[in-house]
């Protein structure tokens, strides 16, 4: 007898309601088929058999709240369950293994190996499987890689476990995937198959609703569209086959009175044009715009504004470039001395490097320092840790590093994870001068700009200077007006006169 109980469903997530049984007390089960769906307020998980077997016992009911680790069923090898198929499947008229042909879509020989979904990181519980590289019967070797999976932060590569033929693929592209879920087979010295219907068999199951006209709805959307007087069939889904989920049902519910409002937003997606295409947005791009979203809407967001004489920096870097080249392998960029500075600015207002926690503030005593780096995919920022402990150099070679590894698609979720403030460089791409929004939970963000020739008043004469737009936007919830500017005006003072910066007076 084996229990069947609610798995780690993700950080700070402690409860999760039963969505829907997608087997029957006295079912036979194969491994890794889905018993039960749990919804969650962010996500829908599955929870798969760990073994070939019977559903003996369904004890959480359809709409029951449980928590972690909590007993669900029992699954037990009876007479009748899945040890009796594999039996039967063995005599001949089976077409098992006396008669391998009369088995389409496996392989001639060999044990079949599990691909499963390696984990995503903390925090993250489930992805979308974007694109498959192998198909049914193509040769692979192990640690090749057979799939990509999307995730709300970063592309993960799926590596076959084994060397042989790819026998089966379990998932479309498009379906949503948690870790540890098998999403493909791999025989083990085995030939190329004579049919791959496993593989075609997720789309017909996936189109099998949508024959019908109706999804299933779970226990909570029911409650929760009673609850708001809402016609459930009208929630958009993102579940498995298009159900809605819990979290797809409070979204709507939420949402109502500003879709009352403005009616035009609720519509379905319109037709496109001749001339038009329309391209799903990945997960990376839908998380950039929902946090960006949740900044404006959450924080008191207010921006202000300073310039800087670049002068000095730029003869400085003239200067020692050569130097710093052959000595350290990387040339000395502005950056470094940005970062120097900011973090001399946030040990003076450690507001700006604080986050606000319900009621609380929590300040932090370490600067790890997010750098935010356009790609082809979208705006990612890395972080570079402990930046007060770094050098100049530590911390070019941390960014170019960080840079090479976002635009190459390698970064890992911990490179982006925990950073207490940011450093948005606009000017590379010739901005004169911009708004950044903040990267929440932070509480500051600041924005670099092209450097620019212009006539400044010094000394009571007009001078042309290498002058650069800066911008700090603030939550004003936690970080006072004076505070910000001060901010500014430390940055810009240890910018202008480098060498009390770097020797600390």
């Amino acid at each position: 007898m084996t229990d069947i109980t609610v798995p780690t469903l993700g950080e700070s997530i402690t409860e999760a309601t039963v969505g829907q049984w997608l087997k029957a007390t006295g079912d036979a089960v194969k491994k890794d088929d889905v018993l039960v769906e749990l919804e969650t307020d962010k996500v829908s998980v599955e929870v798969s058999a760990t073994e070939d077997g019977v559903l003996s016992e369904i004890i959480a009911k359809e709409g029951d709240t449980v928590e972690i680790g909590a007993l669900l069923g029992k699954l037990s090898a009876g007479a009748g369950g899945a040890k009796a198929e594999t039996a039967a499947a063995a005599l001949p008229e089976h077409g098992g293994p006396k008669d391998p042909g009369g088995v389409p879509g496996k392989a001639d020989k060999g044990e079949l190996t599990d691909v499963q979904v390696p984990t995503m990181g903390e925090s993250v519980s489930e992805g979308t499987l974007s694109t498959f590289l192998k198909a049914p019967g193509d040769a692979v070797k192990k640690d090749e890689t057979i799939a990509e999976i999307e995730t709300d932060k970063v592309a993960l590569e799926v590596p076959s476990p084994a060397d042989g033929v790819v026998a089966e693929l379990l998932v479309g592209e498009g379906d949503s995937v948690t870790p540890g879920s098998v999403i493909a087979r791999i025989s083990a010295g085995g030939s190329a198959p004579a049919a791959a219907p496993a593989a075609a068999a997720p789309a017909a199951s996936a189109s099998a609703p949508a024959a019908t006209g109706e999804r299933p709805v779970a226990p909570s959307v029911r409650r929760i569209s009673a609850e708001a007087g809402v016609n459930p069939a009208d929630i958009p889904g993102t579940g498995r086959d298009g159900r809605a989920t819990k979290a797809d049902a409070l979204d709507y519910v939420n949402s109502a009175p500003k879709a009352a409002a403005a009616p035009a937003e609720a519509k379905a997606p319109r037709d496109i044009g001749p001339r038009e295409e329309r391209v799903r947005m990945t997960r990376l791009r839908q998380t950039i715009a929902r946090r960006l979203k949740e900044a404006q809407d959450t924080a008191a967001m207010l921006t202000t504004f300073n310039d800087v004489d670049m002068t000095a920096i730029m003869a400085l870097r003239k200067k020692h470039q050569e130097a710093f080249v052959a000595k350290h392998g990387i040339k000395l960029g502005f950056m470094s001395f940005f970062v120097k500075a900011c973090v001399n600015a946030l040990r003076e207002v450690p507001a700006v490097n604080a986050e606000i926690d319900g009621q609380d503030i929590i300040y932090k005593n370490y600067y790890d320092i997010g750098v935010a780096v356009g790609t082809d995919k979208g705006l990612v920022v890395p972080v570079v840790r402990d930046s007060d402990d770094l050098s100049l150099a530590g911390i070019e070679k941390s960014i170019a590093d960080l840079g090479k590894r976002a635009r190459d698609g390698s970064l890992t979720i911990g490179d982006m994870q925990g950073g207490t403030f940011t450093i948005s460089n606009g000017g590379i791409y010739g901005s004169l001068m911009s708004t950044p929004i903040l990267n929440p939970p932070q509480s500051g963000v600041l924005g670099m700009h092209r450097i620019e020739q212009r006539p400044v008043a010094i000394n009571g004469e007009v001078k042309i200077r290498p002058m650069m737009y800066l911008a700090l936007s603030y939550d004003h919830r936690i970080v006072d007006g004076k505070e910000a500017v001060t901010f500014l005006v430390r940055v810009k003072e240890a910018l202008e006169d480098p060498e009390r910066m770097l020797l600390e007076v």
